[in-house]
């Protein structure tokens, strides 16, 4: 069949209305991106070039990436991971999001002294597929590797 999944299609239809993916565009002109089809219904914008804490930024069904064709190849989970955001931005109806993300950044930063590990997008996204290491999992564990009661 080749076309895009019905769920992803919703995704696709909600993230235009609710503006997300509208913004995402803009930003990726602004950043002097390359525009072309990702998977399930993604569009990846490479090349992306303003100032990022990430590699891959995620806005609506837009994924900003400042990773080359080559370091994206090596790091295949990274998409899966950001199409997982493009699936909250349609859960929080669009841009709400980002406040949104912010405060769980912080909220993250308060428990687990790093802006991924505690912060339930990253986390429902996949810490892993994004390249995050889980600083709960240093905190279950004591500088020798043992377990902490």
């Amino acid at each position: 069949m080749g076309g895009v999944d019905t769920r992803w299609r919703v995704r696709q239809v909600l993230n235009v209305v609710n503006l997300s993916t509208p913004v995402g565009l803009l930003l990726g002109v602004a950043g002097g991106a390359r525009f072309g089809k990702g998977p399930d219904g993604l569009v990846l914008a490479r090349g992306w070039r303003l100032p990022a804490h990430a590699s891959a930024v995620t806005i609506g069904n837009v994924v900003l990436l400042r990773l080359d064709d080559a370091a994206l190849a090596a790091r295949p989970t990274l998409v899966r991971h950001e199409a997982r955001h493009a699936s909250q931005y349609a859960c929080c109806l669009g841009l709400p999001m980002l406040p949104l993300y912010v405060l769980a950044a912080a909220w993250s930063w308060l428990r687990c002294r790093d802006f991924s590990s505690c912060n339930v997008f990253e986390v429902r996204a996949g810490l892993a597929d994004g390249g995050y290491r889980d600083a709960r999992d240093r905190r279950r564990t004591g500088p020798a590797g043992r377990e902490v009661a």
